[in-house]
Parts: structure tokens; C-alpha cells; sequence
């Protein structure tokens, strides 16, 4: 009888897992954040490619794959889209005529900063409850498990 009872399933066997939490929480925060920027008709991985692209002035699609982890080909399809969008250009490098560098139209460099804001008003929403203290642990945690596994991935959706 013992036994039986040590192998009982505890009454919420999912939320005894902190990834169960972690995963409920981020889950709402991203899709929160994806849906904001559909409104715009963007999505996640543009946005997180215009944010690379402002900061890196030589910028190739090449880098832009590297940086973000994902495939050329897959690449290749967000810069057409922003292209398209009228937030970036390609033009051809001095160095290098063969190499095209990406860049912030005027219109994108417009547009970061509202997308900025979203992001900000989104981790408001959803971490406004957690005092100054309360969010620099909750980021300093996440980071320290992320430096531990190496975990450097962009999230793009």
C-alpha cells in the first residue's frame, strides 16, 4: 500500500516544472508581441532583422543568415519582404561589387522606434507587476541560463 501511494501522479503534475512556466508565460509574451506586429504586417523575424540591419552599417544578407541562425534561402525571403515594405535597400558595397549591404530606408528608420515602443508597451503588459528588483533578476536568471547552455539563438517565432 505504501508503494502505491509514493507512485501517486501529484494533482498538477505540469506545474511542478518550471519550463511548464517559463513556456506558459513566454508563449503569451511572444504571441502577445506577434500579434501587435501582424497589425503592421510584420512579423517577428523582421523585426528582428531590422533591428540587426540598424546596427551593423556593412551588413550583407550572408551576415544577417549568420546572425540570426537562419538559412540564406530563408533570409533571402525576409529581405525581399522588407525590401518590398520599403524599409531596407540593397546597394552594392564600394569594396566589393559582387557583396550587397542592407540598409534602413528613411521609412524604416521611422518605423524602429514605433516597433521599439510595442516591444516596450508588450513587456510592460506583461512584466509591469514585477518591481525594478523583480525584472533585473528575472533577466539576469534567464541570461545565466542561456550563458550556461549557450543558448544565443534569436528567437524569430
Amino acid at each position: 500500500m505504501k508503494e502505491q501511494a509514493s507512485r501517486a501522479v501529484p494533482d498538477k503534475p505540469l506545474e511542478i516544472h518550471l519550463g511548464y512556466w517559463l513556456r506558459l508565460v513566454s508563449n503569451h509574451v511572444s504571441g502577445s508581441f506577434a500579434s501587435a506586429l501582424q497589425v503592421r504586417q510584420l512579423s517577428v523575424a523582421e523585426w528582428v532583422a531590422l533591428n540587426h540591419i540598424e546596427r551593423r552599417a556593412d551588413i550583407t544578407a550572408a551576415n544577417l543568415a549568420d546572425a540570426m541562425h537562419m538559412t540564406r534561402g530563408a533570409i533571402s525571403k525576409i529581405v525581399d519582404k522588407l525590401a518590398r515594405k520599403q524599409c531596407i535597400v540593397r546597394v552594392s558595397s564600394p569594396r566589393d561589387n559582387r557583396a550587397q549591404l542592407l540598409s534602413l530606408t528613411p521609412s524604416g528608420k521611422r518605423t524602429l522606434p514605433r516597433l521599439r515602443a510595442m516591444a516596450d508597451d508588450n513587456d510592460e503588459h506583461f512584466f509591469g507587476r514585477l518591481d525594478t528588483a523583480e525584472r533585473i533578476e528575472l533577466r539576469r536568471l534567464l541570461q545565466k541560463l542561456a550563458d550556461v547552455h549557450a543558448i544565443d539563438t534569436v528567437p524569430v517565432d
